[in-house]
């Protein structure tokens, strides 16, 4: 049985000061357990901060937000592959929906980071989902598979060191959820795309984002197919993420 995740994204949230006054409090609440791991995604400039922090925590890891897929160059305001590793995170959320809605990013690009990610032996958090739009008009599968098209040309047992987040744009910081019964459909549905290209079936792990929050946890977790959870403004608070931390699991 693999772990179950428990993803916190910080967005653009949360110094160096505030990260290490947040791990403080949550370090000394929070216990390791055996069916679970943490995960924080700071803002880059926390990332040291946070990977020094929980250097004595096997089971929490640091990641990235974003990356460039080039190794150097003249990208103003970006950071590469290296760089990010070199702070001692071990994963990079890449595609995430503000990324590909707001900044503009492609299919492609999103592609090229996942490569690069992979390259440098972090993981890859691939995030995946449709606009509210695209849901109302019955395209939900045909938007997620087209995003997993970021992944088709990596070799078979790849894609095991991949993890896949569904995050429903509509969803996200909205306060509106996707039932736990939708939101298992659509993980099944990634998890059959996933094997179909080589993919281990028990390495595939799919995690839900959106409107995530202490009173719904446990509710959407008690669904099989939902492997973890991806969290944006209920994780910002100790309290409140220490909460969906200690949720059960099966």
């Amino acid at each position: 049985m693999t772990s179950t995740i428990f993803a916190a994204n910080w967005k653009m949230h949360l110094g160096p000061g505030e990260t290490r006054a947040f791990l403080d409090t949550f370090l000394s609440g929070y216990a390791a357990r055996p069916d679970r791991e943490v995960w924080f995604f700071p803002p880059a400039v926390s990332l040291e901060t946070a990977a020094q922090r929980v250097t004595d925590r096997p089971d929490i890891r640091v990641g990235a937000q974003n990356v460039h897929w080039e190794p150097k160059g003249a990208y103003t305001g970006e950071s590469s592959v290296g760089m990010v590793h070199d702070t001692g995170s071990r994963a990079v959320l890449v595609g995430h929906s503000e990324r590909r809605h707001v900044f503009g990013e492609t299919d492609e690009e999103t592609a090229r980071k996942v490569r690069a990610v992979l390259a440098t032996g972090m993981v890859p958090v691939l995030c995946v989902g449709e606009k509210l739009g695209e849901r109302e008009a019955d395209r939900t599968l045909e938007v997620v598979h087209r995003q997993l098209g970021a992944l088709e040309d990596i070799d078979g047992h790849g894609l095991d060191g991949i993890v896949i987040a569904y995050e429903p744009v509509w969803a996200i910081g909205t306060g509106a959820t996707a039932t736990p019964a939708d939101a298992a459909t659509v993980h099944a549905a990634i998890r059959s795309w996933m094997t179909a290209h080589g993919a281990t079936a028990a390495a595939v792990r799919v995690l839900y984002g959106g409107s995530v929050k202490p009173g719904n946890a446990e509710e959407l977790l008690a669904e099989q197919e939902i492997d973890g959870v991806l969290v944006g403004g209920a994780s910002l608070q100790p309290d409140s993420w220490t909460q969906i931390c200690t949720v059960p699991v099966d």
